[in-house]
């Protein structure tokens, strides 16, 4: 039995089903992604995904969904199913769903009276094309299916309506079609391994409405393009393969490239092959070329921003042992990092590089690669990013960071501009304006300046690992006489005459370094007044109850879900820093209990998007999962907690 499989008691129930989402990305920018039911719930949702960038830097829906219909002896069973006005679901072909798994590639087995059909699908790698595999198990009589495409057009944020505009004419092409509704887009190419006939039969299909966007307070109903439908007879035991691409394809060899696709799949057999699969769908890049890599933050809407890269890559790489791509990703981000400090103009799609922590998580991140691989390469290969990086800092060119000499620390304003990850804003300013002193960039900070003392110790330049070292002893007891107050927490932030006392998990970064100015009997007093306060069984949540402002429960319109983004919400990225002091304090005696805290992770693999993890969740039970389906940040950081876990026994 697979890992992740659902039944037809839930797959008949929408209550049920439509909530649970599958992703497909081909690692190069495009996906495929919508319901386990096939009907999509988002905007964002469609069999086939791709970036368009003669037009912009967002992806877009061109084909939303492919509706499959049965026909024997004249009697049509249509296997599709959307939701029209009225909360009308037409047409239901729910019904005849009898199982869903997902071990190597997502299967559907339906059952429509004597006839018994699977439906399989793959997102090719590398390859703007979505492959669609029907297989005909059980017939009693002569079968034809009729596959009817649903096209959209448009980009991801918007939507399509009927108009008169969009171009309705199509060419034929090896045993299927080609058409594009408009100017700027690609053509899209739909065709079939065996001749089928295609019935041109134009219609619009309205008010087609998405409850996810409904749910979140935003327009939720959109009208999609339907050309005419593909027809074919199958027989019992033949498979007929569908494909929708960019590109026109030899008709000849679907079999073989599905069947190829499928072989290189890693099974979703467990817990760590979910998330090693997870891992893959957010590497945006060619391992056969030589083009930029990057790291995707989150499906279905995030893009390549640099703080999550630099956090999310160890985990996504190193801890699975594919440090080839760690280096390809780095490789690109280092261009974009001299770049930004050369003053000249980033490009790339690497984002938000200029905020105040996103170097000093570089640093973090080039410092794992010396961790769990070798520090000779580790030196040879980064040694002068890192050795630049804090030069630039504590030479002033960063516009948006204050090195203090007194005191050996940094000061960030982040009042009217988000300045860390805590970065959502309500009415043009951060919901959590956190400037001045800031913990974890103090942390980052001091753990950067020791990676750059080392470094220059290495390469024998002694007179300047001493003055770093100098600045690291200062900026370790400022830190120390800064944040650490008399209640043995950390101080989130302190700018001029205002102190935040409120109790958030930034402290747990500074616990988890591996260098930190703390001592071990400090980081048990953190950890254990953040166990008491912040910890849950899906991560840590971004602020205690007990502070003032708590605001858990992230639902509502756009205002409303920034409003509690931070103030109480649980992230269970900020879980790898908790576990990775646990480890690093309690060491034996702790695994265990690390262990136990990655079950209640384990368990949301069968909801929300299936076989990965959601962006955060409510900070109070039951613990409702929220945001993004997908997000690397998450992902990577359970992969990492399972590969320390792994330097104590064979995890």
């Amino acid at each position: 039995m697979s890992y992740l499989r659902f039944d037809k008691s839930l797959m008949t129930n929408l209550q049920e089903a439509l909530p649970k989402e599958i992703l497909r990305t081909n690692r190069s920018g495009a996906y495929s992604c919508s319901s386990i039911l096939d009907c999509n719930t988002r905007k964002y949702h469609g069999l086939l995904v791709v970036p368009v960038p003669e037009i912009d830097d967002e992806n877009h829906v061109l084909l939303s969904s492919l509706d499959e219909t049965v026909i024997q002896h004249g009697a049509q069973f249509n296997l599709g199913i959307h939701k029209y006005a009225g909360g009308v679901y037409s047409p239901n072909g729910h019904k005849y769903v009898l199982d869903f798994e997902w071990d190597k590639i997502p299967t559907t087995i339906f059952r429509v009276g004597g006839v018994i059909l699977k439906k399989e699908k793959v997102f090719q790698h590398f390859e703007n094309r979505i492959l669609i595999r029907y297989t005909l198990l059980k017939a009693v009589s002569e079968t034809t299916i009729r596959l009817r495409p649903f096209l959209a057009f448009r980009s991801v944020r918007q939507y399509t309506h009927e108009n008169a505009v969009a171009n309705r004419d199509y060419q034929i092409v090896d045993n299927g079609i080609k058409t594009c509704m408009y100017d700027g887009y690609p053509d899209l190419y739909m065709q079939l391994n065996k001749q089928a006939d295609f019935h041109f039969e134009p219609n619009w299909y309205h008010n087609i409405e998405y409850q996810r966007e409904q749910e979140l307070g935003y327009d939720f109903n959109e009208d999609l393009y339907v050309p005419g439908y593909f027809e074919f007879n199958i027989k019992k035991d033949e498979s007929v393969v569908f494909s929708a691409g960019l590109k026109e394809y030899e008709t000849s060899g679907l079999i073989d490239t599905f069947d190829h696709e499928v072989e290189v799949h890693t099974p979703r057999s467990g817990f760590r092959e979910c998330l090693i699969n997870a891992a893959h769908q957010f590497y945006n890049g060619d391992l056969d070329n030589d083009e930029d890599d990057y790291i995707v933050a989150g499906y279905p809407w995030f893009k390549c921003r640099a703080r999550d890269t630099f956090i999310a890559l160890p985990g996504l790489t190193l801890a699975i042992d594919e440090n080839s791509r760690f280096e390809r990703v780095m490789n690109t981000a280092v261009k974009a990092l001299n770049q930004f400090m050369a003053g000249e103009e980033v490009t790339g799609k690497l984002t938000e590089i200029d905020d105040p922590d996103v170097l000093l998580w570089a640093v973090w991140c080039l410092q794992q690669y010396k961790r769990f691989g070798s520090k000779e390469e580790a030196l040879e290969k980064y040694g002068n990013v890192v050795d630049r990086i804090v030069d630039f800092i504590i030479s002033g060119k960063h516009p948006r960071i204050t090195f203090e000499e007194e005191t050996g620390l940094l000061k960030i304003d982040g009042r009217d501009k988000p300045a860390t990850w805590m970065n959502s804003i309500v009415n043009g300013k951060p919901v959590v304006p956190r400037s001045g002193y800031v913990v974890e960039i103090n942390a980052l900070w001091y753990n950067a300046l020791i990676c750059s003392v080392q470094i220059n110790e290495a390469w024998g330049i002694n007179g300047k690992a001493m003055l770093l070292k100098s600045v690291a002893d200062k900026a370790g007891k400022s830190f120390i006489d800064i944040h650490l107050n008399q209640h043995g927490y950390l101080l989130d932030y302190i700018d001029g005459d205002y102190t935040s006392w409120s109790v958030r998990p930034n402290m747990l970064i500074a616990t988890a370094m591996e260098n930190t100015p703390l001592s071990i009997q400090q980081c048990k007093v953190i950890v254990d007044i953040c166990t008491k306060e912040l910890l849950t069984k899906k991560g840590i949540r971004s602020l205690s109850p007990k502070s003032g402002g708590y605001n858990p429960i992230y639902e509502g319109n756009q205002t409303q879900r920034d409003a509690a983004y931070h103030q109480g919400t649980v992230w269970p990225w900020l879980l790898g820093f908790y576990l990775e002091t646990r480890l690093k304090v309690w060491k034996l005696s702790s695994l265990s209990f690390v262990e136990r805290q990655l079950v209640g992770l384990e368990e949301e693999l069968n909801y929300h998007c299936i076989g990965t993890l959601p962006e955060l969740f409510d900070g109070n039970p039951p613990f409702h999962g929220r945001g993004a389906g997908s997000f690397a940040m998450n992902v990577a950081a359970v992969l990492r907690v399972m590969k320390l876990l792994s330097k104590f026994y064979n995890y």
